[in-house]
């Protein structure tokens, strides 16, 4: 147990500031400096958390993240997620349309094609999602080849 240098009340230890005048205590081993806090609107969530928090609900996390988070490596997973499943979300509603006019007008083949792909799509936002997810709470910035580069201008 050590003691605050400016009031005398005792400190525990590996504790930043004095809990009684909130002095700081310096940076012995295992404390973290002021620098290391966590950025305002995101108390308490390390970057690879938030990062992963980005792809949670696709575009609309990744909408909130960006425009919450100022931290550089989230913010560029917050772009990447609005790409990528605000891409896939267009696309599946094309795809819907395209679904829809050709089972009314009894273009069966057609209709077929188009379900095939909407269920392709639909396994291929499931695996970026997870392979997303999972990269970024691993702290690797995984870049999704067309995806990343537009993440890349939105952040810059």
């Amino acid at each position: 147990m050590a003691f605050c240098s400016a009031c005398g009340a005792s400190v525990p230890d590996n504790t930043a500031f004095c809990p009684s005048c909130g002095k700081s205590q310096g940076t012995a081993a295992g404390q973290t400096t002021p620098a290391a806090q966590p950025v305002a609107g995101t108390e308490g969530l390390s970057e690879n958390v938030a990062g992963a928090l980005c792809y949670l609900v696709g575009w609309i996390t990744g909408l909130i993240f960006f425009f919450v988070d100022k931290r550089r490596s989230v913010r560029w997973h917050a772009a990447q997620s609005i790409v990528i499943f605000g891409g896939l979300t267009i696309v599946s509603w094309a795809l819907g349309v395209m679904f829809s006019a050709t089972l009314f007008s009894g273009a069966w083949a057609a209709w077929s094609l188009i379900s095939l792909l909407h269920s392709v799509l639909w396994l291929l936002g499931l695996v970026l999602w997870i392979l997303c997810m999972v990269k970024a709470y691993q702290g690797v910035m995984f870049r999704v080849p067309v995806a990343a580069g537009i993440a890349d201008s939105f952040v810059k």
